[in-house]
């Protein structure tokens, strides 16, 4: 049961490759952009909060973060498997989501980070901008996010390769041509699919 986080710059992919990736495995795709938006939408104290940051371009503050992707993973019982999107963002976040793994039996088996040159991402979320309209995909608001990435979430990548548990992957080309070296990737570092058939069904995964 695959336990996995993807992890790269707005604009990279995640939300195209996440779910993809959570059918393959049988496991739920959470993102934690989509949940948050749901509780603007449905104007939750949670959303309140976190729309000023959102509207922006910031990050939401970690502790409203942490609470809602705890709660969603442990409800009502712990998830045995997911595939997460846009947490943790933050040292902090991933600190605390690695005591709650640890305490619940729940670490990841593996962080995807998808390379993605910065020109590509502009000329994607400009191509995304024009076909839904989305707020947060306003050149300026999309130009502060990536400076907030850098700032705030890059430093996971050295954190996560020292725990062994990072895949680096090229995020350019065709969705298929990403889907099958991330796929080839998690067979590589031991994270094959069990009991469903198929060239990965003979890879045990490995031990978190």
């Amino acid at each position: 049961m695959l336990r996995a986080l993807f992890l790269a710059a707005p604009g990279a992919g995640k939300g195209t490759q996440g779910p993809a990736l959570a059918e393959r495995y049988g496991v739920p795709y959470v993102a934690t952009g989509d949940m948050l938006r749901e509780h603007v939408a449905a104007d939750t104290p949670l959303g309140r909060a976190a729309k000023e940051h959102m509207d922006s371009g910031g990050l939401v503050p970690d502790e409203l973060v942490v609470e809602m992707v705890s709660n969603r993973l442990a409800r009502p019982t712990p998830l045995p498997g997911f595939v997460l999107d846009g947490f943790p963002r933050t040292l902090r976040q991933a600190m605390a989501a690695y005591e709650w793994g640890k305490d619940n039996d729940r670490t990841f088996d593996a962080v995807i980070s998808l390379e993605v040159p910065r020109d590509e991402l502009i000329r994607r979320v400009q191509e995304r901008q024009r076909q839904s309209g989305r707020d947060d995909d306003d050149l300026d608001t999309f130009r502060h996010r990536l400076e907030v990435y850098d700032r705030d979430t890059q430093p996971l990548i050295a954190f996560y390769r020292d725990r062994g548990i990072l895949l680096e992957i090229e995020g350019t080309g065709t969705v298929t041509d990403i889907q099958t070296r991330i796929f080839t990737a998690l067979r590589d570092a031991g994270h094959g699919l069990q009991g469903q058939g198929g060239a990965d069904s003979d890879v045990a995964p490995a031990v978190t």
